[in-house]
């Protein structure tokens, strides 16, 4: 092979089709055709452990191919688990231990990051991009972990001497033909850490430009969206918040920050009602986060106000108020790979919005969608009003529970259901009891919440189950209540 080749220069040893596998593959990354040359490093992988007949070194360059395909499409995740394998096969290959060290640093993982780094200049203490990270992420651990910052590092290993001096050899990866893949990564980090300094200073416009220079080298980086989001909130530019939001939550449907930047952008354009959907989101995903917990209420407040004073109410304008610094500092709330965290401060909102009357008796009318259903469900809660709980679950079809639960359901709920169920409804109606556990069974979240149940919670369950035993139903029979109560673990 020639030495512009994705493979090296030496020979390889890979079985043919592997290897013709492996140069298309190498021909797709030059063209930028990330994802296809994935499948074909991929096809390579499957044909070459099929045969049993591996080479350690040339698996390895294989893993570390695929690695960087992840790299380059932000996908830094399975970028780091094929750089794991390459360098089980292969330890100390220079450009696994960098890969894995640029995508654990654009996850926010600095101390894995700084021992890759560190580790790579025990190899060749000349490749600049190393050094640079190092040196950056130096000052990052020490803001985040204070004086005593080396003590919470892993070990970093010792380098043997044989593989200081292998070095680059050995045909190991596609680097040949990725020009200015490094250089790329750092002018990516060096305008992100310049965005979140605009942030520190309050200049979010320039903020906003670094962010957005950012996305021209990677689309698929979700803190740059979620950072410009911030900045798009304190510029009262809620619009484009939000359209930043939906592009994170399609490629990281879970991303908590991305719900509640979402959520203030929807408080902002005052569409309160898809705003407490998603703080809801936010809570159910970590119950923790209190200004989750705040915006909800006072949201809810809001909406309250909106239904009853007509399209024609005004309210004031959002405040976002930015209590950390970027990039250094992780909220404990918010535990995801983040830059900027926030809180809002809204109170002349709260202040003019009437309280919610929690005392009065509950009435509870047949829920039309989850939305409502999940408020009759927090009102319930908020009282451990056990006989409300059973009316709503009398008029509620049991098949559209997983439907009206979403992605809702906690404990709380759980155990209010179950309790509910065997106080008012077992001796009246053990069918709908059974429909209604069957049917519970199938929402999103229960194995969860089912695992979470202390030992005291799982006997009222089986307390239940006990009832259904002695009043029989024509709607079950007492093989199908044995087989429900291997669904909760009894």
């Amino acid at each position: 092979q020639s030495s512009g080749s994705a493979g090296g220069a030496s020979p390889t040893s890979l079985p043919p089709t592997a290897a013709k596998l492996k140069s298309e593959g190498n021909e797709l990354f030059k063209n930028g055709q990330f994802g296809e040359a994935v499948l074909k490093y991929s096809e390579a992988i499957e044909h070459v452990l099929g045969l049993g007949e591996q080479s350690p070194d040339d698996l390895s360059v294989l893993y570390s191919n695929r690695a960087a395909c992840y790299l380059k499409e932000g996908n830094c995740s399975d970028c780091i688990q094929d750089c794991n394998r390459a360098l089980e096969l292969q330890p100390f290959s220079l450009k696994p231990l960098l890969r894995r060290a640029m995508a654990s640093e654009s996850m926010e993982r600095y101390r894995q990051a700084y021992v890759d780094y560190k580790t790579v200049l025990q190899i060749d203490s000349s490749i600049q991009a190393a050094n640079d990270s190092a040196n950056r992420i130096t000052k990052t651990l020490i803001d985040q972990d204070g004086p005593s910052w080396r003590e919470k590092l892993p070990p970093i290993p010792v380098v043997p001497v044989a593989a200081q001096l292998h070095r680059w050899d050995g045909g190991n990866n596609t680097s040949e033909n990725e020009p200015g893949s490094e250089e790329a990564m750092e002018k990516f980090k060096r305008l992100k850490s310049e965005g979140n300094d605009f942030v520190k200073m309050g200049e979010y416009e320039e903020a906003v430009n670094k962010y957005s220079e950012c996305m021209k080298l990677n689309t698929e980086e979700c803190t740059v969206y979620t950072n410009r989001a911030l900045c798009y909130l304190k510029l009262c530019k809620y619009e484009e918040a939000k359209q930043d939001c939906d592009h994170v939550l399609q490629i990281e449907d879970s991303n908590i920050k991305a719900f509640y930047r979402r959520a203030l952008a929807y408080k902002g354009l005052q569409n309160y009602q898809a705003s407490v959907d998603d703080f809801n989101r936010v809570l159910v995903m970590d119950p923790n986060v209190l200004e989750a917990q705040n915006e909800l209420e006072e949201v809810t407040q809001l909406l309250h106000l909106a239904s009853s004073a007509g399209a024609g109410s005004q309210h004031g304008q959002i405040t976002i108020q930015e209590v950390t610094e970027p990039d250094e500092q992780e909220e404990r709330q918010f535990a995801s790979s983040e830059d900027v965290t926030d809180h809002v401060a809204s109170k002349e909102e709260a202040q003019k919005s009437l309280p919610l009357k929690s005392c009065e008796k509950l009435r509870v009318s047949e829920p039309t969608n989850a939305y409502d259903f999940g408020q009759i469900v927090n009102a319930v809660n908020a009282n451990k009003d056990k006989a409300a709980c059973a009316d709503l679950l009398t008029i509620t079809d049991p098949k559209k529970l997983p439907v009206l639960l979403s992605n809702k359901l906690e404990g709380e709920t759980f155990l209010i259901f179950i309790q509910s169920l065997e106080y008012y409804v077992a001796g009246k109606d053990p069918g709908l009891v059974y429909q209604h556990l069957f049917y519970l069974s199938k929402a999103e979240r229960f194995k969860l919440v089912l695992a979470l149940l202390s030992k005291n919670e799982k006997e009222q369950v089986q307390q239940l189950f006990d009832l259904l035993s002695e009043n029989q139903s024509d709607q079950y029979s007492l093989e199908d209540l044995e087989s429900l109560k291997k669904v909760y673990e009894l």
